[in-house]
C-alpha cells in the first residue's frame, strides 16, 4: 500500500531565495505585445511607424505626446523639427534604405519621413518603418502635426 504523504512547508530561507532569483530574472515587456507603434497626423493624413528599439527611439518616445509642424523637403521626405536633439545612442550604418523609413537627421536634429528612395551618408539613424503605403506622405504642403504613441 503506497502511502501519501503532506507536502512539506517551503522553509522561509527557501521562500526569500525564490523571491529574490523572480526578482533577478528579465521579463520581457514589448517583446510580447511586439513594437512600439507611432502614429503622425496632419491635415486629413495619417500615417503609422513600427518603432525600431534604441536609444534614439527611447528619447523620441519619451518626448510624446508632440504637436509639430511636417513639411516637403526636397523630393523625397517630409520633415519634422523636435524640440530638442535625441540622445545619438541608436546610430548604426545600414544599406538596406527604401521609401518609408523614419530617420533622425543628424546634422539639424529633424525627423525625416521618406516617401521616396534615398541614400545613407552617415547622417541618419533609423528610426522605424511605415505600416502601409507612403501616399499619405507625398500630400504636399506645411501642416501642423500630431505624433503620439499608440497601442
Amino acid at each position: 500500500m503506497t502511502r501519501f504523504t503532506p507536502l512539506s512547508r517551503p522553509s522561509r530561507r527557501g521562500f526569500l531565495s525564490a523571491a529574490a532569483a523572480s526578482a533577478v530574472l528579465p521579463v520581457p515587456l514589448r517583446a510580447q505585445r511586439g513594437p512600439l507603434r507611432m502614429r503622425c497626423r496632419f491635415d486629413d493624413q495619417v500615417v503609422t511607424y513600427a518603432l525600431r528599439d534604441n536609444p534614439t527611439v527611447r528619447d523620441l518616445v519619451s518626448l510624446l505626446p508632440l504637436d509639430l509642424t511636417i513639411e516637403d523637403f526636397s523630393t523625397n521626405e517630409k520633415i519634422a523639427h523636435l524640440p530638442r536633439r535625441l540622445d545619438e545612442g541608436g546610430f548604426a550604418p545600414f544599406d538596406d534604405e527604401r521609401p518609408g523609413d523614419l530617420c533622425y537627421f543628424l546634422g539639424w536634429g529633424n525627423l525625416a519621413l521618406f516617401h521616396d528612395d534615398y541614400t545613407f551618408r552617415g547622417d541618419l539613424i533609423r528610426l522605424g518603418h511605415i505600416e502601409g503605403g507612403v501616399a499619405p506622405l507625398r500630400h504636399r504642403g506645411k501642416y501642423p502635426l500630431r505624433i503620439e504613441l499608440i497601442d
